[in-house]
C-alpha cells in the first residue's frame, strides 16, 4: 500500500509539471513573484524575441531579470567583443548573472531599446546557429539608433524547448560596417 502511494504521488507531480504552462519565480528579497510563460521558449523565433523584449525598456523601467535568466542554458555565456585602447580586438565572458549586475543600472537610467533588423539561421539536428543584426535606440519612439551590430546567438533544441547557449556580439563601427547581406531589405 505504501509503495502504490508513492507511486500515485510521483504520477501526480509529473503529470501536474508537465501540465503548466507558467512558471512562477520568486524575486530574490521580495515577497512579490514574477510569472514566466514557458511558450516564450517553445520556438526559436519566440525565444529570440523574447530576448530582445526583455533587455528593452524606457528609462525607469525595470528589466524582468527572471525572464532573462529562464532564457539561458546554465553555464551559457555572454561574450560582448570590441576593441581596446590598443586598437587590439578583445572579448569579455560573462554569465547572465554577471550581465545583469553589469547592465541593470545603466539600463534603467538610459533606457534602450535593442530591435532585430535581419537574421539568418544556420539550423543542424538540435542547434542552431542565428546572426540576428540589430539597432539600438534609448527610446522606443527615437527614430534614429546610437548603435548597431550583430549578434551571434548559439542555440540547443532539447526537445521541450529552445535555450540560448551563447551569445557573441559586436558593434558596428566606421572601420567595420554592417555587411549588406546582414541587413536585409534595410
Amino acid at each position: 500500500m505504501h509503495k502504490l502511494a508513492i507511486f500515485l504521488l510521483i504520477i501526480f507531480v509529473s503529470l501536474n509539471i508537465n501540465a503548466q504552462e507558467k512558471i512562477v519565480k520568486p524575486e530574490k528579497d521580495s515577497l512579490k513573484t514574477q510569472v514566466i510563460d514557458s511558450s516564450k521558449v517553445k520556438t526559436l523565433d519566440g525565444t529570440i524575441k523574447a530576448l530582445y523584449k526583455v533587455i528593452s525598456g524606457e528609462k525607469g523601467e525595470e528589466r524582468n531579470w527572471e525572464l532573462f535568466k529562464y532564457l539561458f542554458k546554465p553555464g551559457a555565456k555572454l561574450i560582448p567583443s570590441g576593441k581596446d585602447n590598443e586598437g587590439i580586438y578583445k572579448v569579455r565572458y560573462m554569465s547572465p548573472n554577471d550581465y545583469i549586475q553589469s547592465s541593470n543600472d545603466w539600463l534603467v537610467e538610459n533606457g534602450f531599446f535593442e530591435k532585430e533588423i535581419h537574421r539568418t539561421e544556420n539550423t543542424f539536428g538540435n542547434i542552431t546557429s542565428v546572426f540576428s543584426s540589430y539597432e539600438s535606440f534609448k527610446s522606443e519612439s527615437d527614430e534614429k539608433p546610437f548603435m548597431r551590430g550583430i549578434n551571434s546567438i548559439q542555440l540547443l533544441n532539447d526537445g521541450k524547448r529552445w535555450w540560448i547557449i551563447n551569445i557573441y556580439w559586436t558593434q558596428e563601427t566606421s572601420e567595420n560596417p554592417i555587411p549588406k547581406k546582414y541587413l536585409g531589405k534595410n
